[in-house]
Formats: structure tokens, C-alpha cells, sequence
């Protein structure tokens, strides 16, 4: 356990470091209090100008991590057999060595692409692990990309040309809040409508909320958009001037009443048209949508949906509505470019799930500083266990627990067992770090040196520095492992021979050094301007507002949004419905982020237990009572969690915790990662979104019934 922390270079007495917390994906401005070399306390900034005091949980529980005695402070290397819990330590040197030996003799034997590469979501320059990737060669670097973020982020790009981001303090007139567990400010002259399976807080204040069968939301958006069109609420002055094909769109949604809306997605047919007129009617209009509508094979479609709603009723690029912010920092140009140009075309040939036909490349994701070659991880796990198109000799794993975040957990144990050589880099020994054969100690964002890019109060994005305040251990920075991986590999022209420089040459583009961006932290930011299209129009191919997707139709794609109910539901599968009778959802629990954090003590006693929610009708009939363990079971598998009643979630309808494991339980026990975790339920397999490669996360059947 690390209870000496200490900053190197920093003199005792009291102190402020401001830098970014990473707790989550918000990045938010923090000061940090330190005391004689000793973070104390952790400050959140206020989004609003000079303010102080804002109180997070997830901020303070850095300095919880610093000290944690679940932290890994060393590299190791596996002795035994894998997953015998066996380990002996090694100087980071010759754990650079062997790593970097293990993926040469992979690349010499058999071919650069028999590396993969996979990062997690919020790790800090995750753009560094595919520029490593690019620049040795192979074109698999995987992530869950596909289920989160770039599903939504593709479809308002290819509608409107712009990753358009919910402008909440440019005072909507309504905030239509859609599958998402964030909690913005309630504004108290703003309408509120929420569509959510479960009643959350924002649902049981809103005006109105909408409670859909889980994986029908683009019936429902649909359903939206006929009220909208057909009663003619629409802007018609901006419909006329900036959209292209709303006439196909006018004929498409009549294929959508409320009532067969309703009957697919079980919302009453006059909630539908209210909720209709009252967003088109209470303009600008915001509609902030999370990742609960990109867990199914519509989810990009979805979110297309999601932007006609917001075109057609003028809330584009206006305050209050959906924004372009313009001037993005260090995006397609710069250092932190992937350097996909670098891999030569034969490589990228080779890509697993090439011939599956995704989104192809295109200028439009440089907005999103994304390039759609990764790949997705049912074909990552594919190729280890059945050697298809070729087996994968190297897994290594950056900031990321596939054990509990990847589809169908037990094929993706399978493969992690069985792929010859697996390294993972992680704060802590998770279930998927003790199956490796090198676990190399990352820092945490109190750890390291960095760049984010936070937003200020007016909406804009700006640079602001991390700043190193603590050294744990031996733990070391993400960015400082790639490089000297790197390095190692002959390839340390593309990187830097230390953190400072390589941070120098990722602003260099900027005009300005590391330590000039800590001395004026937050001073480089975007513009912020609204209704640009008037200058320069939509960077689409018509420079209107596509309803009807040009590139849709270019790349085989429906080009206007059509629902495609999912296999294994009530409607596709009725005959499933005597042995798995509930529709299955799941929601991120407010104290953890994905499969992180278990190991917190404060996090830990605000939510000890997996707890999977019933209507207390379902629960009587199962006889299971509030805080019985159940089984929950698909036909992939089951699992094991806690009951608590709600009666705002529909009877049909059971809704299970995501990423559960036990880190008290140790790796004797692998952590118990199989008894709670809810991608046990899920699978990997076909069909799967055609645009992205999204599985089915949500939405299929199951049942539930009471533990022995």
C-alpha cells in the first residue's frame, strides 16, 4: 500500500496545482491541495467565471486511488500457468524488452497484423495507441467504439456535416433528455421531456416522460418525426432553404403513425403526439441523447433520427440548440493525427472484419479526430478462437477490462486464455489483467503530466494542462509506455524520448510548449459562433441538412432512418416469450464509470452490491422479495445479483447493473467476474449494425427467478 506519496521537485508547506480530473469522460478543471508533498483535496472549478467550490464525489476519489492497496506500483511478469495468480516483478526496462521482443517475433513470424492493439474509452491520448499501431504496421487496433460515442457522433455528421454538441446553457426553451444517465442543470424556464426505460431523476421531474421497450428508440424518434412532419410543426423556413430530400422524408414517416409506434415501442399513442408538439412547439429546442440508443443494430440510424428531429425544428447551430463549435483544437493535421496514411494499403486489407463493409474513410471524421478502422471486438475474439481470417499471436491491452466490457464475456475469456501472448497496462489488477502474461502499472491523472481539452462556461473547447502531483510507485503514464515501446521498436521518431517533448510536439501545431500551456491553463480555446451554415452552408454533399443521406446511399446504407426490430424480442420471437418472458436493459450505476472503481471504499458503501431493478408486480409473481439475489438468464449464460423493487420500470422489463466485479475476492477466486457481470447475458454474434458493427446490447429476452 502506497502511503508516502510525493511529488518530485516540489518543496513541503501548502500548495494549489490546478490540472484535469479523468475520472470520468467530462474532463473537468480541478485544483488540487497539496501539504507538505501530500495531495489533500481535490477542488472542482465551476463552470462559470471565477467559481469555486463545486463538490464531486468522483473528483475527490483520486486522492482514494493514490493510496489504494489494490494499486499496482511495479511491472509483472506471469509465473505458472494463466490466471494462476503468480507473479514476480520486473524493472520497467526489461519489461519494455519483453513486450516489445514478444510483438517483433510476432510481426517477423508472422505478419504485423498478428498484433492487436486495444484501448479503453477514456484513456488519456488513446490516439497514441493507433499511432503506435499505424506505424508498426498493423491495421488492428480495437475498442468499443462501436456501442458508445462514435455510433451517435457518425450519424449527426453524415446528416449535417458537424458533431453537434447539446448547447444547455444557451437557454433551450426544452431539453429533451433521451436514454442517458447524465444529470444536467434542470433549467426552471425550460420544458423538459425525457425517454428512458427507468425513472430517473430527470424523469420524475420532467413534464413529460416517455417509458419505451428498450431497443425500440428509433421507432420512437420515427414516430416523432410523423407528428412533427404530417401536423406540419417544422420550421418551414429553414426546411425550404437548408435541407436536402425532405420530401422522401415526408413520404418515409408515413410508415409511422403513433399508433403502430406504439405498438412498437409500448408508448401510449397520445404521449407520442404530445411529446411531439411540445418539443416543435418550445423553440430552441435541445435534445441530448446517451449511449443507451447505440447498443442495438439501429443505433446509428438512431441518432441519423435524432438529427432530422433537431433540423427540421431550426434547432441547429442556434443558443440553446445543438451547436457547432468550430476550431477544433489539435485535431486532423496535427500531431495528434493516427498517422493512418502511414499503414500501407496492403495492411489495411488485412483488417479484421474487412469485408464486413462499415462506414469507410472519409474527410467527415476528421471533425471527430476518429478513423473508422478499428475494430470491433467480436472479430478480434473471433480470430483468436477459430484462426479467422488468421489467428491474432499478440494482444496488448492499454487502459481497458474486455473481461467485462466486451459482448458475450465467456467467448472473450476463452480467447484471452488462449492467445499466446497477452500484456495489460492498468491502474489495477483487474479480471482481465490477471489472465496476462506482463501487467505494466499505469498512472492515474494525479500521476502524470498531460493535455485535455476541457469546455469553459460559453460552451467553447480550450486547452488546459495536467499537471503531475504525486508519484505512486513506479506507475507510469500511458503516453511514456507507448514511447518507450516505441523506441524499442525502432519506431521513436514518431514519438518523443520523454513526456515533456512528446507533450511539446503534440502542441507544436498550437505554437506553444507544455510549459507555456501550465502557465496560461484554459487560455486556448475555439471560437464560439452561431448559425455559421449562413456563411459557409453544411459540409455535406448537397451543403444542406441530408435527410436523405447522399453517403448513406453511396455506401449501400438505408439514407433515410428504418426501424429493424432486433432478434430474440417479444415481436421477433414471440415463440421465446414461455421460457424468457422480460425485456432486458441495462444502466450505468451514478457511482462507477463502466467495470472501474469497485475497489474505492467510498464508492463501494454508496453501492456495495449489483442490483438488478423488477417492478414490484413482476417481483411478487417470481416471488422475490426487495434484496433477494436472483438469477438473471439469457440464452447466453446467467448471472447473479441483487433484486430492488421500482415501480417506475414497465412489468415487462428487468434492468441489470453493468461492469460487476469483486476485487476483495481476489485472484483465487478470478475476482468473481462471472457471477455478476451482465455481458455474460449479452452476445457478439450477428446481425449487427451495419454502419458501425454494433452488437446487440439491450433489448432481448430473458428471465429472472430467485437464487437457491
Amino acid at each position: 500500500m502506497a502511503t508516502n506519496a510525493s511529488r518530485k521537485g516540489v518543496s513541503s508547506g501548502r500548495k494549489e496545482v490546478r490540472t484535469v480530473c479523468k475520472e470520468c469522460g467530462r474532463s473537468c478543471p480541478v485544483v488540487v491541495h497539496v501539504e507538505d508533498d501530500r495531495a489533500v483535496g481535490v477542488e472542482v472549478l465551476v463552470p462559470s467565471p471565477g467559481g469555486r467550490g463545486a463538490s464531486c464525489e468522483r473528483a475527490k476519489i483520486g486522492l482514494e486511488r493514490l493510496r489504494s492497496p489494490y494499486r499496482l506500483l511495479h511491472p509483472l511478469r506471469r509465473k505458472g500457468r494463466r490466471g494462476g495468480g503468480e507473479w514476480e516483478p520486473l524493472s520497467w526496462e526489461k519489461a519494455l524488452d519483453e513486450v516489445a521482443a514478444r510483438l517483433a517475433e510476432a510481426k517477423e513470424k508472422y505478419g504485423a497484423e498478428a498484433v492487436c492493439l486495444a484501448k479503453g474509452l477514456y484513456q488519456r491520448h488513446s490516439d497514441y495507441v493507433s499511432r503506435l499501431g499505424n506505424v508498426f504496421g498493423t491495421p488492428n487496433v480495437t475498442s468499443i467504439d462501436n456501442t458508445c460515442y462514435i455510433p451517435s457522433a457518425v450519424g449527426r455528421l453524415v446528416t449535417y456535416g458537424f458533431d453537434g454538441m447539446p448547447d444547455v446553457g444557451g437557454g433551450p426553451e426544452c431539453l429533451l433528455l433521451w436514454g442517458t444517465s447524465a444529470d444536467p442543470p434542470l433549467l426552471p424556464d425550460a420544458r423538459l421531456v425525457v425517454v428512458d426505460a427507468l425513472e430517473s431523476t430527470a424523469a420524475e421531474k420532467a413534464d413529460l416522460w416517455l417509458r419505451p421497450r428498450p431497443g425500440s428508440d428509433l421507432a420512437l424518434a420515427l414516430g416523432l418525426l410523423y407528428v412533427i412532419v404530417q401536423e406540419k410543426l417544422y420550421d418551414q423556413g429553414f426546411v425550404t432553404a437548408w435541407t436536402y430530400g425532405f420530401e422522401r422524408l415526408e413520404e418515409h414517416v408515413r410508415a409511422y403513425p403513433p399508433e403502430k409506434v406504439a405498438a412498437l415501442t409500448w408508448v401510449p399513442p397520445e404521449k407520442i403526439v404530445a411529446a411531439s408538439r411540445l418539443f416543435a412547439a418550445a423553440r430552441p429546442g435541445c435534445l441530448w441523447n446517451g449511449n443507451a440508443t447505440e447498443d442495438t443494430l439501429n443505433g446509428t440510424q438512431c441518432a441519423r433520427a435524432f438529427a432530422i428531429l433537431q433540423a427540421i425544428c431550426g434547432n441547429l447551430d442556434v443558443p440553446g440548440g445543438t451547436v457547432h463549435v468550430e476550431g477544433t483544437l489539435l485535431a486532423e493535421g496535427t500531431d495528434r493525427e493516427v498517422l493512418r496514411h502511414l499503414l500501407p494499403p496492403e495492411q489495411e486489407a488485412k483488417k479484421l472484419g474487412a469485408e464486413a463493409g462499415y462506414v469507410p474513410a472519409h474527410p467527415l471524421w476528421d471533425a471527430i479526430a476518429w478513423k473508422p478502422g478499428e475494430v470491433h471486438p467480436q472479430h478480434v475474439v473471433t480470430s483468436i478462437l477459430e484462426g479467422k481470417p488468421y489467428p491474432l499471436q499478440v494482444l496488448a491491452i492499454f487502459g481497458s477490462n474486455p473481461l467485462l466490457t466486451w459482448p458475450h464475456s465467456k467467448r472473450v475469456h476463452q480467447a484471452l486464455l488462449k492467445v499466446p501472448f497477452l500484456v495489460v497496462a492498468d491502474l489495477v489488477m483487474t479480471p482481465t489483467a490477471a489472465l496476462a502474461d506482463v501487467v505494466l502499472p499505469v498512472a492515474s491523472y494525479l500521476e502524470t503530466n498531460g493535455v485535455e481539452v476541457t469546455r469553459n462556461p460559453a460552451g467553447a473547447f480550450c486547452l488546459e494542462p495536467q499537471q503531475k502531483v504525486v508519484q505512486i510507485g513506479e506507475c507510469r503514464s500511458d503516453l511514456e509506455i507507448i514511447s518507450g515501446l516505441a523506441a524499442r521498436l525502432g519506431l521513436g521518431e514518431y514519438f518523443a524520448p520523454d513526456l515533456e517533448s512528446l507533450l511539446d510536439r503534440y502542441l507544436a501545431p498550437m505554437g506553444m510548449t507544455f510549459r507555456e500551456l501550465r502557465r496560461h491553463p484554459g487560455a486556448v480555446c475555439s471560437a464560439t459562433k452561431y448559425r455559421k451554415y449562413l456563411e459557409k452552408g453544411f459540409a455535406t454533399p448537397s451543403g444542406k441538412v441530408e435527410l436523405w443521406s447522399q453517403l448513406c446511399a453511396t455506401w449501400g446504407y438505408d439514407p433515410l432512418p428504418v426501424y429493424r426490430e432486433q432478434p430474440d424480442t417479444p415481436l421477433s420471437a414471440p415463440e421465446l416469450l414461455p421460457e424468457y418472458p422480460l425485456v432486458l436493459t441495462s444502466a450505468h450505476e451514478p457511482e462507477y464509470v463502466h467495470s472501474q472503481d469497485r475497489y474505492l471504499p467510498t464508492l463501494r458503501a454508496k453501492r456495495p452490491e449489483p442490483l438488478v431493478v423488477l417492478h414490484p408486480q413482476t417481483a411478487e409473481g417470481l416471488g422475490v422479495a426487495e434484496g433477494d439475489w436472483v438469477y438473471i438468464e439469457s440464452r447466453q449464460g446467467r448471472v447473479r445479483q441483487k433484486a430492488t423493487l421500482d415501480l417506475g420500470i414497465d412489468p415487462r422489463v428487468v434492468s441489470v447493473a453493468h461492469g460487476w466485479w469483486f476485487p476483495e475476492r481476489g485472484e483465487a477466486d478470478s475476482y468473481g467476474w462471472e457471477e455478476a457481470n451482465l455481458n455474460i447475458l449479452t452476445d457478439d454474434g450477428p446481425p449487427y449494425g451495419p454502419e458501425m458493427g454494433s452488437p446487440r446490447l439491450r433489448g432481448f429476452l430473458c428471465r429472472v427467478y430467485k437464487a437457491e
